[in-house]
């Protein structure tokens, strides 16, 4: 082709160049176990991110102002280093970056810092600081402060020692291929891997679905955006493997993900964790409310006696613009309160229903100090960090995170009858490590209730506050999917062969 037709030959080139160009970055980038016939629809949320990322990296585009929201959700510290390259190219160029982030690596690699807080919620929303990340220290009422300079390596307790275990053999699914595990029950494990290695397609996918089907209760598993189902199997197709021992310790099988709570604002906060039940009795034993025969659904906005007739309880009413898109507005007759009048005129403690779930958790924990039933699922809220939420917030506003926060908040109201297998994937995206620590805290209360948690997750200080790590890769599609490495954190963190253990080793004391 070269001597008949070069200027065919020049073209391809040109164009074989790109494509490799192109094709470099998204390996830069951690992507290079995506297929290229890899449907749009099947990606999370974060290997979205980074393949627009590529894009605006091969464009050579200069002077643009870069906004990201927490690019690193969801990848392992090995991809958040190429991810730090990729900002540092488009910084090079002459580019502005704005990136809102938790995770401390990305932190310390920023020119500038804008802390805010101190708090979530209405105690937040403060500058606490801006300038150099060195700066940030002398801040003392920052909490990234803390965790941005404080020291690696805290001491561990004492690791729990396992009640039996669950063996998975043969297990063949997405870029699984005959593999073997097993996992300890009793304690809490997590599961380490690369971006796309195969994490939750061993947890999530098939151990959710042997589990349940052992239970008498099949679990349907798709494949959606699973970060980790790298290599796409059929749709509808069973994973391949089965499951022994220790079935018999377990009465429940629970999966905690970042699924909203609900899909319209009639479920909220109050609703979903049985908190709004109690809260609506007390309102119906006040002597008001028992002259005039009010039952407690008389005070649930899902009941046409009580609710607004206009807008029956959403506390707003749709209003149609001509040749514009329609728009929500407060309904004109409850003005967002959601009820009648006469429901309203019933008071507990001098606030009508409207106004209490109006209240933060916060407040609400002072306000129901005489109400022990209420104080309970308060308590609780407060321990998963969500006392900023107000208990009417409706669930279309939660973030993913915060909806996983009150799934497991509401499981630990429970959590006493113990038996029960906790699945959760990729519990900390979008968490300040203060937060983190709050989680772990939390599933070590499930623990020592007499139940087994498994959580998929890439950070590094759960995995070492875990009892047993299980790390999966090497690499991500076809060069992962077998189990690198497991046994306690300072096993793992000794591996030769994991891409985990560096990382891991950092946040262990020095041995």
């Amino acid at each position: 082709m070269r001597k008949e037709h070069p200027e065919k030959a020049m073209v391809v080139q040109r164009i074989a160049a790109d494509l490799c160009r192109r094709m470099d970055v998204l390996l830069d980038l951690g992507l290079g176990y995506l297929t290229l016939e890899r449907s749009t629809p099947t990606l999370s949320p974060g290997e979205l991110q980074r393949l627009r990322l590529a894009t605006q990296v091969v464009s050579n585009l200069f002077g643009v102002v870069y906004v990201m929201d927490e690019p690193s959700a969801g990848l392992h510290p090995a991809d958040t280093e190429a991810l730090l390259r990729a900002l540092d190219g488009l910084k090079a160029v002459g580019n502005t970056l704005f990136v809102v982030e938790h995770e401390l690596d990305v932190v310390r690699h920023a020119d500038w810092i804008v802390d805010v807080g101190p708090a979530a919620g209405e105690l937040g929303g403060e500058i606490l600081y801006s300038g150099p990340p060195e700066g940030l220290w002398k801040v003392e009422r920052s909490e990234t402060a803390s965790h941005l300079f404080a020291e690696a390596g805290k001491p561990a307790g004492r690791r729990r020692e396992p009640d039996g275990w669950l063996r998975l053999s043969g297990v063949t699914r997405n870029n699984l291929r005959d593999v073997d595990c097993k996992f300890p029950l009793g304690v809490m494990t997590t599961v380490t891997g690369i971006s796309g290695s195969g994490k939750s397609s061993l947890v999530s996918q098939a151990l959710v679905e042997f589990v349940g089907e052992a239970l008498g209760a099949p679990v349907r598993v798709e494949n959606d955006a699973e970060e980790d189902a790298a290599m796409e199997a059929e749709p509808g197709l069973p994973t391949q493997g089965r499951i022994e021992g220790g079935l018999d310790s377990i009465r429940r099988l629970i999966e905690v993900d970042q699924k909203p709570i609900g899909r319209t604002p009639r479920s909220n906060l109050a609703t979903y964790t049985g908190l709004f039940d109690h809260v609506r009795s007390l309102f119906a034993a006040t002597p008001e409310a028992k002259k005039r025969r009010y039952d407690a659904g008389r005070f649930s906005f899902n009941v046409a006696k009580g609710r607004c007739p206009r807008c029956e309880g959403e506390g707003f009413v749709m209003v149609e613009l001509l040749f514009l898109p329609s728009v929500y507005a407060p309904c004109p007759t409850c003005h967002g309160t959601r009820y009648n009048p006469q429901t309203l005129e019933i008071r507990y403690r001098g606030k009508n229903i409207s106004q209490v779930l109006g209240l933060t958790v916060a407040d609400a924990w002072d306000f129901f100090d005489n109400a022990p039933t209420v104080r309970s699922s308060l308590k609780v809220l407060r321990e998963v960090g969500l006392s900023y939420l107000r208990l009417g917030q409706p669930a279309t506003e939660l973030s993913g995170g915060e909806a996983q926060r009150i799934k497991l908040a509401t499981e630990l109201q429970r959590a006493q009858k113990g038996g029960a297998l906790y699945v959760l994937d990729e519990p900390t995206t979008g968490l300040h490590p203060s937060d983190v620590e709050r989680l772990i805290a939390q599933l070590n209360a499930l623990v020592e209730s007499g139940n087994t948690v498994i959580v998929v997750d890439h950070d590094m200080t759960l995995a070492a506050a875990s009892d047993w790590v299980i790390d999966i890769g090497p690499g991500a599609g076809d060069e992962g999917g077998r189990i690198v490495a497991n046994g306690t954190p300072e096993q793992v963190a000794l591996s030769g062969n994991s891409r985990t253990a560096p990382y891991l080793k950092r946040v262990l004391p020095p041995s």
